[in-house]
């Protein structure tokens, strides 16, 4: 669990180190830390074998993921309600395309992931916006404008929780209410709770499933051990439906376009859920360490740019409206500093002005990388 070692990872077929050449990549959610020597050690083993044929999932794995969740969320999951995917996205689409009928409204949250504006367009859905507004320095849902946003037609509601990019962990209350609003217009609840281990101290993630059995009969829940243990180019996440009906009805929708998940990901899921814990809570420690240096280095050496602390995710959400930079952030810190980011506006309404930074990296690397960006500040 050294989260400080630098493990080279040019000519490696890495999209992060690869797509912007010689640049310090801090834009796609990947960590550049190892995986769980666990994982590793069950890899090994299984390449070992040498044989690599269609794959089941092991017998064991719905029970192990069951106790991950309680253990970790205090959320009890029937293990019927529990499958496997090759992707959360995957599983995204396939209940877009289970609920309603082109025509019908997608409500999603922007600024927000990237990949949630194309559902409704790859379903042939209407795309359907509620702004979580941000004031006094915190984004806080504005539940009137997210209830006048659901139309005749909004059949589903895409959450991002925690939240990409703004970092939120959201409250019980919030939830609370977003459930509510959902039920009484009978709008089914898609929720993308991928990186709900990782959230820091003084804050806890509440699957929206687990609020009560109504609403967990109107949700549908994608979560990955992708982001948790640094492993998703291994393609292996979770698919947790507790109503029958609706279940049947999104496993339909995937019929001979989504298929399960491969060797690898099943043997790699099934060792970071049963071996990981450990790792998990030290990365933590790690991740808390760094997005407090990073929040100093921010406040002290990057005049006209703020950030707002995220309560869970790797991500950091920086605000450049005030910083004179002309042009595209993201071009400007490219050329100018040598360091990739993403671009806000690619996350949607409320997104220009902004800028993601991934300080899921070993310090050193965050490190050269501010430094870079305050150089390039200062030359303005």
């Amino acid at each position: 669990m050294d989260f400080d070692r630098i493990v080279d990872r040019r000519n490696s077929g890495s999209i992060k180190w690869e797509r912007y050449g010689d640049a310090l990549p801090l834009w796609v959610a990947d960590m550049d830390f190892q995986a769980p020597e666990p994982v590793i050690e069950a890899l090994r083993r299984r390449v070992a074998h040498g044989i690599y044929g269609y794959a089941l999932p092991p017998p064991e794995l719905p029970a192990v993921i069951q106790a991950w969740l309680e253990e970790r969320h205090g959320w009890r999951v029937p293990v019927e309600a529990i499958s496997c995917l090759p992707g959360v996205m995957r599983g995204v689409n396939m209940t877009a395309r289970a609920v309603g009928v082109p025509g019908d409204g997608i409500l999603i949250q922007p600024p927000v992931y990237p990949p949630f504006f194309d559902v409704p367009k790859y379903q042939q859905r209407e795309l359907q916006c509620a702004r979580v507004p941000r004031a006094g320095g915190r984004y806080e849902i504005d539940f009137d404008a997210f209830e006048a946003a659901i139309g005749d037609r909004t059949r589903l509601f895409l959450l991002c929780n925690p939240h990409n990019p703004i970092g939120r962990a959201y409250s019980r209350a919030e939830l609370e209410q977003l459930a509510e609003i959902c039920l009484r217009h009978d709008v089914i609840i898609c929720s993308d709770e991928i990186h709900s281990d990782i959230v820091f101290r003084g804050y806890r993630h509440l699957p929206i499933a687990s609020l009560s059995p109504e609403v967990a009969a109107h949700t549908v829940t994608t979560l990955a051990p992708s982001k948790t243990f640094n492993i998703p180019g291994l393609a292996c996440s979770v698919l947790i439906i507790e109503n029958p009906e609706l279940r049947r009805q999104v496993v339909a929708a995937g019929a001979g376009l989504v298929g399960g998940c491969n060797i690898m990901g099943y043997t790699a899921m099934l060792a970071a859920y049963q071996e990981g814990a450990g790792w998990l809570d030290a990365l933590l420690d790690y991740l808390e360490a760094n997005c407090d240096y990073l929040a100093d280095f921010v406040a002290g050496r990057m005049p006209g740019i703020a950030m707002d602390r995220p309560e869970a995710t790797f991500l950091a959400w920086l605000d450049c409206r005030e910083a004179g930079i002309e042009g595209n952030l993201h071009t400007f810190f490219l050329e100018r500093a040598g360091v990739a980011l993403n671009d806000g506006p690619t996350f949607g309404p409320g997104g220009d002005g902004w800028l993601r930074l991934n300080f899921g990296c070993p310090r050193a690397t965050l490190t050269e990388a501010l430094e870079r960006m305050a150089d390039a500040l200062a030359q303005l």
